[in-house]
C-alpha cells in the first residue's frame, strides 16, 4: 500500500467509531432512515425480539405458616446479596383497612383468610416494580388495624425483589410472577411461641386474645391454605433461619441466575463477569458524559483489566507442582505458554496496556478495519505475529456493536490459521445484535464481556452506551 493511501486510512480511521453513541448529540427518531435495506430490517427484527427487552427483576417469593421465620430467612438472603439491589415486599402491607363496623368485633375478624388481603394492589404493585418503576407500598397499623393514609413506603425498582407473607402462594396470579419459591417449614409449638411473643411484645395484645385468635383463625386458615400450598414451593426449608446450609444454597443459586444474561442461556460461549457494585459504579463513572479524560481512562483502564483476567482464565492449562518456601508441595497449574493480542484499532489499542500488565513480554497484533455506518467490511491494515497460528488469541475491542468489524477481524484470523475455538473476544460492552452477529458466524469464539446493553439504536450505536470510546479514551472527542 502506497505511503499517502496508508495515510489516507489511518486518517479515516482516527474518525468516529461507530462502537457507541454521543450523548450530547443523540436524537432518538422514529423518522430515521436506516442506511441500508439491511439495516431496516435489523430494526424491525429489533422490534420484535423480546431478548432485547430491559431486563427484569429475579422474583423469590418466601411463604410459610405464621412466625415460622420468613422474615429472618429472607433478612439473611438480603445480607448475604450485598453486592445487588435488593427489596423486600411484604404481604402483610396490603392487609385491607377494617371498617368502622369490622372495628368493633376485630376478634371476630380473620386476619389469615385470602379475602383479608388486597390481591389486586398487590398484583399492580409487584406488576410496577417488574417493569422497572418504582412504587409507593401502604403501610398497615396492627394496632389500629387500619393502614396508614398519610405515609406510604417507597420500593425502587431492583435486581431482586422478595415477596414475603403467608398466602404468597395461594393465589395462581401472585405466584406465576416468582422466578423462585420458597417455603419455610418450622414446627407448630415453636410458631406458636413466637407468635405469642411477637404479638404480645409488637402488638400489644395479650396472652388470652392472641390463643384465642390462634385457636379460631390462624391454624385452621395455615391448614385449610398455607399448609396446601407447600406443595408449589421450589425449595422447602426447615428449621428456618436456623438453616444456614439452605439458605447459603438458595443464595448461590440466586448469584447464577443473576450472573447469568438471557443471551448466555442462547450462546454458551457469552461470558458476563459477575456484577457488583464496584463494576456498576465503574460504568456508571465511564458512561457520564461529564466524566473527566482522566477519571474516564483510569476507570476504563480498571474495567479492562478485569475482563483481560477473566478472559485469560478460559485459556487452557496444564498441572504444575511446586515446593513452597515451607519445604511443602503445592499442586497447581501453569498458564497458557502460547498466547497473542490482536486489537482492532484504534480503540482497541486502549486494551493493550491492561493485557501487558497480566501477560508480561506478549506480542500483539493490530487489525485495522475502517468502519462506515453498519458496515465495518473494509479490511484496511494487518500486522500480526507470523506464527499466530500456533497461538491463542485475545481479539481486543472494548465495545461490541453491530458485530461486523468484530467478523471480519475474526474471519482475518481464521485464514492465517487460527483455529476458531483458539478466539476469545474481550470488550467492556456488547449490544445484543453484535453478539447475535457474531455468535451465529463463528459459534466457537468465546465472547467476554463485563455489561450487555439494551439494543442499537437507528443510527446502529450502542444503548445506553458509552459514546465514541476511542475518541474519549485518547482525548480527540470534540
Amino acid at each position: 500500500m502506497p505511503d499517502k493511501s496508508m495515510d489516507d486510512a489511518m486518517e479515516a480511521a482516527a474518525g468516529a467509531h461507530f462502537s457507541g453513541y454521543r450523548l450530547d448529540s443523540l436524537r432518538l427518531s422514529s423518522s430515521s432512515t436506516p442506511s441500508s435495506p439491511s439495516s431496516a430490517k435489523a430494526i424491525h427484527t429489533l422490534d420484535d425480539d423480546s431478548s432485547f427487552a430491559p431486563r427484569q427483576p429475579f422474583v423469590i417469593g418466601v411463604s410459610g405458616g405464621t412466625a415460622s421465620g420468613k422474615t429472618t430467612v429472607c433478612d439473611m438472603i438480603i445480607q448475604q446479596l450485598h453486592d445487588h439491589r435488593v427489596v423486600l415486599v411484604n404481604q402483610d402491607s396490603f392487609y385491607r383497612g377494617l371498617t368502622a363496623e369490622e372495628a368493633e368485633h376485630v376478634h371476630d375478624y380473620n386476619f389469615d383468610h385470602p379475602d383479608a388481603f388486597d390481591t389486586e394492589q398487590l398484583l399492580e404493585c409487584m406488576g410496577k416494580l417488574k417493569s422497572g418503576q418504582s412504587v409507593n407500598v401502604p403501610i398497615y397499623d396492627f394496632k389500629s388495624h387500619r393502614r396508614c393514609s398519610d405515609s406510604f413506603r417507597k420500593v425502587n425498582a431492583s435486581d431482586v425483589i422478595i415477596l414475603e407473607g403467608i398466602l404468597v402462594f395461594h393465589d395462581p396470579r401472585v405466584r406465576n410472577l416468582m422466578d423462585m419459591k420458597i417455603f419455610v417449614d418450622t414446627d407448630a409449638d415453636i410458631r406458636l411461641a413466637r407468635r405469642i411473643r411477637r404479638d404480645t411484645i409488637e402488638r400489644g395484645r395479650d396472652v388470652n386474645s392472641v390463643l384465642e385468635q390462634y385457636g379460631r383463625f390462624v391454624k385452621p386458615a395455615f391448614d385449610d391454605f398455607v399448609l396446601p400450598s407447600k406443595k408449589c414451593a421450589d425449595v422447602i426449608i426447615p428449621r428456618g433461619g436456623d438453616n444456614h446450609v439452605a439458605i447459603d444454597l438458595i443464595v448461590q443459586h440466586i448469584r447464577t441466575k443473576l450472573g447469568q444474561h438471557d443471551l448466555c442461556k442462547i450462546y454458551p460461549n457469552v461470558y458476563v463477569i459477575q456484577s457488583t457494585f464496584q463494576i456498576r459504579g465503574m460504568h456508571t463513572l465511564i458512561r457520564d458524559r461529564e466524566i473527566t479524560t482522566p477519571d474516564f481512562v483510569f476507570y476504563s483502564d480498571r474495567l479492562i483489566r478485569l475482563v483481560v483476567e477473566h478472559g485469560l482464565g478460559h485459556l487452557p492449562f496444564t498441572e504444575k507442582q511446586v515446593v513452597t518456601p515451607t519445604g511443602s508441595i503445592y499442586p497447581g497449574v501453569d498458564f497458557c505458554k502460547k498466547l497473542c493480542g490482536v486489537s482492532i484499532i484504534r480503540s482497541g489499542e486502549s486494551m493493550e496496556n491492561a493485557l501487558r500488565a497480566c501477560c508480561k513480554g506478549i506480542k500483539i497484533g493490530k487489525i485495522l478495519i475502517h468502519r462506515d455506518g453498519d458496515n465495518g467490511k473494509q479490511l484496511i491494515y494487518e500486522k500480526l505475529p507470523n506464527d499466530i497460528s500456533e497461538r491463542h488469541v485475545l481479539l481486543l475491542d472494548p465495545v461490541l456493536a453491530t458485530g461486523n468489524s468484530a467478523n471480519q477481524a475474526i474471519e482475518l484470523l481464521i485464514q492465517k490459521g487460527v483455529p476458531e475455538n483458539w478466539i476469545i473476544f474481550l470488550n467492556l460492552i456488547s449490544a445484543p445484535e453484535g453478539i447475535h452477529c457474531v455468535c451465529k458466524r463463528f459459534p466457537y469464539v468465546k465472547i467476554v464481556t463485563s455489561e450487555i446493553d439494551v439494543a442499537l439504536n437507528e443510527e446502529f450505536r450502542v444503548i445506553p452506551g458509552l459514546g465514541e470510546f476511542g475518541d474519549r479514551y485518547f482525548g480527540t472527542d470534540i
